[in-house]
């Protein structure tokens, strides 16, 4: 897989302890990192240091909304995100790009299918090596099902009462939301991604 993939960007768990200690274990399934450089480095780093707040900001507040459900702060807490909330938030995440080489700043989902089918069996694997409680596919739902549906398991879509997708993946809650850098102030995206998960969970 490295070597096929000019700029290679390797992802997985920012910080493998952080993960397996504070309390919920959130996987984020998104398409491809944006550079225009040509990629090869590791978006691990990137992400530990607290990565773009364009993209990041949203995610954070995403982490911090899902592991305080029962009291979700109001939208004075997550309007301003500072880079030490975004670190110290983001380090417990596991982050895996479908597409492994870098795209530009909109992502070609015509692009992103074809790179994701012929790696397919790389990413089941690399699925398997995590064992998170949620998954969240930032614009991803129908490119992660497919991955791992590939198998011959039926993994059966559902929608909460607002109209977000979701399904069980072996008793993983899968939820299919917007991209974080969907243009959608961040407001709404953070209460419609809290009002889903709410619903998924506690279902």
């Amino acid at each position: 897989m490295e070597s096929a993939r000019v700029g290679f960007v390797a992802d997985g768990f920012i910080d493998e302890g952080a993960f397996n200690a504070d309390g919920i274990k959130l996987l984020f399934v998104l398409k491809e990192v944006n550079d225009p450089d040509g990629g090869g480095w590791d978006l691990r780093d990137f992400v530990k240091k607290g990565g773009r707040p364009q993209t990041w900001d949203n995610v954070a507040r995403w982490v911090h909304g899902i592991r305080n459900l029962d009291s979700v702060p109001a939208w004075d807490f997550y309007k301003e995100v500072s880079d030490n909330f975004r670190i110290k938030t983001l380090r417990s995440i596991c982050v895996i790009n479908l597409k492994k080489s870098p795209g530009g700043h909109t992502a070609d989902n015509g692009t992103i299918w074809q790179v994701m089918q012929e790696d397919q069996q790389y990413l089941r694997k690399q699925f398997s090596l995590y064992n998170p409680d949620v998954v969240i596919c930032g614009g991803t739902g129908d490119m992660f099902h497919w991955i791992i549906s590939q198998g011959g398991e039926n993994y059966e879509w559902k929608m909460t009462s607002r109209g977000v997708n979701h399904f069980d993946w072996n008793g993983v809650p899968v939820l299919a939301f917007p991209h974080p850098l969907a243009r959608v102030p961040s407001n709404i995206l953070m209460y419609a991604f809290i009002d889903a998960a709410k619903e998924i969970l506690n279902n």
